[in-house]
């Protein structure tokens, strides 16, 4: 049974915290899905999407059984099925709670980090993959995402907060790619700006490039979550263009040492198919 937060207003986000100094699970903090798929109009399941969410820790750190400090990057993904989200600050104080407490290896740190992580997002596997510090390397850091490039378009804006009327097909049906990084939003409860690169790939009318880029701005002084930014997107493009298939894919830039990284899809998506690549701003 998963352990559920209704509230995000319930979590350490925007308040002093204190910092464990031995591995506390109980920092982790799970957000429900549920609210945020009511106001897209999601009451119903199947989910209107297939999907996953992949999280990035760049700071993470414990002790060997020497007392050694070990550091590594690890990544973390679970399906857009899950009940519940991790609200981000609280997966990091999750994360400090491992700095001073001593493990065998690599493989007992992943094997704790999947167990807490299922108990509280309930109905998702989770895959943790720890990468060590010796094993870094730069191979998947790319200059942008593929696709045409919205942002070089010569358009007027001035509506900074969600509009989905700017979303408009021509007659032309096409297969395309299109992405932008001008995708930001505002941490739902500190308001501190969130930043995201945004890549959709559809088969149908071709999407209006100026309105899909005006569209995507628009999100620019709203309150959300990265996950519901991407399903926010896919749906209201879903309603609005009704292509017959639809892909997107967010990358977010980091805060705190994580970045979160989403995908949503009216095809069946395979985590291991979608590369972990790393933008530049991320």
């Amino acid at each position: 049974m998963s352990k559920t937060c209704l509230n995000p207003e319930h979590s350490e986000l925007g308040k002093k915290s204190t910092y464990e100094f031995h591995y506390n699970p109980d920092r982790l903090l799970p957000i429900t899905r549920v609210q945020n798929r009511l106001a897209l109009g999601i009451n119903t399941l199947p989910l209107p999407f297939y999907g996953f969410d992949r999280w990035n820790h760049y700071e993470v750190s414990w002790l060997n059984e020497k007392g050694k400090p070990i550091i590594a990057v690890a990544e973390i993904i679970y399906g857009c099925e899950s009940e519940n989200i991790i609200e981000s600050k609280s997966m990091k104080l999750y994360f400090n709670s491992f700095n001073n407490s001593k493990f065998k290896d690599a493989t007992q740190v992943e094997n704790i980090i999947k167990q807490d992580l299922e108990t509280r997002i309930g109905n998702s596997m989770v895959t943790v993959k720890i990468t060590a510090a010796s094993d870094f390397n730069s191979e998947n850091i790319l200059p942008k995402l593929e696709g045409f490039q919205l942002d070089e378009l010569d358009v007027d804006c001035s509506v900074y907060s969600n509009d989905p009327h700017f979303l408009s097909t021509e007659t032309e049906v096409v297969t395309e790619t299109l992405y932008s990084d001008l995708l930001k939003s505002n941490c739902l409860v500190t308001s501190q700006p969130d930043w995201c690169s945004v890549q959709i790939t559809y088969k149908g009318k071709k999407i209006n490039r100026a309105g899909l880029l005006r569209y995507i701005v628009s999100f620019r002084n709203d309150n959300e979550f990265h996950e519901q930014c991407i399903e926010k997107i896919f749906m209201h493009v879903m309603q609005k263009c009704q292509p017959e298939k639809l892909t997107v894919y967010g990358r977010s830039t980091r805060r705190g040492g994580i970045d979160i990284n989403s995908i949503r899809s009216t095809e069946p998506v395979n985590q291991e198919s979608v590369a972990n690549i790393r933008l530049i701003r991320q």
